[in-house]
């Protein structure tokens, strides 16, 4: 499946439904985009995971990971780990009016 240019993952998560990620799955994933951002297209990215996966559970996870907003796709289709737990925070911890 392909990427759009704004930084958004097209895929269909239905039609995979059978291929729901075990949560050390999501960790594995997320751990390896934060250690290579910007390293990797999404299908080298998916062939240079320490541990294999199924490519419908990979998709799950980079949907995921996207919505959440937590990985980002440039316009040259790298995967980009872009959350910041410190903003984050910091916007947690503000006063609201």
């Amino acid at each position: 499946m392909e990427t759009e240019n704004q930084g958004q993952l097209n895929c269909n998560t239905k039609d995979i439904i059978t291929r729901m990620p075990r949560l050390d799955t999501v960790i594995m994933v997320e751990k390896f985009i934060k250690e290579h951002s910007g390293d990797f297209k999404k299908t080298e990215l998916f062939n240079n995971l320490p541990k294999k996966t199924m490519w419908g559970t990979f998709n799950v996870i980079l949907s995921y990971l996207v919505e959440n907003n937590k990985i980002g796709i440039d316009k040259a289709d790298h995967v980009i780990y872009v959350w910041n737990p410190r903003l984050a925070e910091k916007f947690m911890n503000k006063k609201r009016y």
